[in-house]
């Protein structure tokens, strides 16, 4: 088996004012980060994951390799906060994927409540389990699964990176075979988007990881767009015809420039509202939009301020000329 085509869409949403997700989609490894709170420098933590997530070369390998990675993630998001009192208090999720073709096999590292899907012969199951508050409700039976999808505490998560100095990280490894559809993706996709849903739009886009990434993300901000939304998608294909196992398709790394429906028009919706925030996180120098960006959301918000600004300029002169 290899790699197929791969590609990776992350999106503001239609409520938030920046972007505190981050993505890796770099054959033969794959990942999503979500950068926790809003405020407290979230897209830091975030960035540094995929940072550290990023260093993984050919001797990283299966699931130890991968927690190895996420455990390092961990330590630098922590030892920032220490030296940084503007990001105390940040953290992240981080959900990453490890292709070992010659293997047959996907290694699979989890913190947070961000997932990973396989999609198999129409089927799609999801590969984590939750680190949250509702989650752990579920489980023990305190709430239906129905119930849990309301519940207002339903993005308070139980393990993040970067809160502890050290962490717990969910690793394991499962079989991959030519025609598996991989998914990881932040909450603001699973929370707006049941997993029925979801196989059916990868289902609908004949399974082109780059239609279907920009379906997913356009169909979440149909459903409300509440959170920043990230999708990274690949598939496994059948070796060459020469058995030799061959090079990933060049990934796609997207951010939308407009809004899709759900039934794929790119029309603009009128009705999005911004949703501020607390607090100003800082922001990194130099992030790379591969992993990482704003989105229509954010522009949209950038665009009324400096309309904004200029109507406040052009009264101001009106009122000088007048008096």
């Amino acid at each position: 088996m290899r790699i197929g085509r791969a590609a990776g869409v992350t999106d503001t949403g239609r409520r938030r004012l920046r972007n505190e997700d981050a993505f890796i989609c770099e054959p033969p490894l794959f990942a999503v980060a979500d950068g926790m709170g809003g405020a407290r420098a979230g897209e830091i933590a975030a960035g540094l994951a995929a940072a550290a997530l990023e260093e993984a070369d050919a001797e990283t390998r299966g699931a130890r390799g991968v927690e190895a990675l996420i455990v390092e993630a961990n330590r630098r998001i922590w030892e920032r906060a220490l030296e940084d009192p503007a990001t105390a208090g940040m953290g992240t999720t981080v959900t990453a994927a490890l292709v070992d073709a010659a293997a047959g096999t996907v290694a699979i590292g989890h913190v947070g409540d961000s997932r990973a899907y396989r999609l198999r012969n129409g089927v799609l199951e999801q590969l984590t389990t939750d680190h949250s508050l509702v989650a752990e409700l579920v489980e023990s039976g305190i709430l239906t699964p129905e119930e849990a999808e309301h519940h207002p505490q339903r993005s308070a998560i139980t393990r993040a990176l970067g809160t502890e100095p050290s962490v717990e990280v969910d690793a394991f490894t499962v079989d991959a075979r030519p025609g598996d559809v991989f998914l990881i993706c932040s909450d603001g996709l699973s929370a707006m988007v049941d997993d029925k849903e979801v196989a059916s739009v990868v289902e609908g886009a004949e399974r082109d990881v780059a239609r279907a990434a920009e379906a997913l993300v356009a169909t979440a901000n149909a459903h409300g767009g509440e959170d920043n939304v990230t999708v990274v998608l690949f598939d496994i294909a059948a070796e060459s015809s020469d058995g030799a196992v061959g090079a990933a398709a060049q990934p796609v790394a997207e951010e939308p420039a407009v809004a899709e429906t759900a039934t794929g028009d790119t029309t603009a919706d009128p009705h999005v509202v911004a949703e501020p925030e607390q607090e100003d996180a800082p922001s990194e120098a130099g992030a790379s939009l591969r992993r990482h960006g704003a989105g229509p959301g954010g522009r949209l918000a950038a665009i009324l301020f400096i309309l904004a600004v200029l109507a406040l300029g052009a009264l101001a002169l009106y009122w000088g000329v007048v008096h």
